[in-house]
């Protein structure tokens, strides 16, 4: 498989170690329709090239086929669930799931528990339409929060039945958290690019019940 070199954010080279920064002050909320709500913040977590040196090397990485009009194709993607009470694979992982939870608990109420990975391995990987709501009922919000490592993708977002989307690149570890009804009356995706990507690894934090 031929591969882009990857690019590092310049930001990573000079920083002294990962971290995440201060959420409060920092975050752009972007007001959508019908409840629901994004959240953005670019370069949240810090020196975040070393943290994806560690997921591509140490996570255990599986491919997955499921079945699509009668054929059962690969998924584009490797994927890996870190259930409630896993370790996670970085350290800063586990910090920066603390901060979220702490920052959203007044929105949220709950804790964010799980960690779902999603390893985009060139611009051939991808992930089709859709919103997280497997465990939740169609009335009922919930809250994922996305952290970003590596080269960066697109996430697109549009209203459910169709509309104006909105865009987002991220990696270099950017943050973006959806919100309010975002996942029943929004969709997500990120759509495949003839542009040559490096690797790009999402971590996805849910509170339980939301696969």
């Amino acid at each position: 498989m031929t591969q882009a070199a990857y690019q590092p954010s310049m930001l990573d080279l000079a920083d002294a170690g990962p971290a995440p920064a201060a959420l409060p002050g920092s975050l752009r909320r972007h007001v959508l329709t019908r409840g629901a709500w994004v959240d953005h913040f670019p370069g949240w977590v810090r020196g975040s090239d070393a943290v994806l040196d560690t997921l591509l090397a140490e996570v255990p990485w599986r491919a997955e086929r499921r079945t699509m009009y009668d054929t059962e194709v690969d998924v584009p993607r490797l994927l890996c669930w870190y259930a409630e009470g896993r370790p996670l694979p970085h350290p800063v992982l586990t910090v920066a799931r603390a901060a979220l939870t702490r920052h959203y608990a007044p929105e949220l109420g709950e804790p964010f528990v799980t960690a779902g990975m999603c390893l985009y391995r060139d611009g051939r990987d991808s992930v089709a339409w859709h919103g997280d709501t497997l465990g939740r009922s169609a009335h009922t919000d919930t809250m994922v929060a996305i952290v970003s490592f590596g080269s960066p993708r697109a996430l697109l977002l549009r209203p459910r039945g169709g509309g104006d989307s909105l865009r987002f690149h991220l990696g270099h570890g950017d943050l973006v958290v959806m919100g309010g009804s975002c996942q029943r009356t929004w969709e997500h995706a990120i759509p495949k690019t003839t542009r040559p990507v490096g690797p790009r690894v999402s971590v996805q934090f849910r509170p339980t019940g939301v696969a």
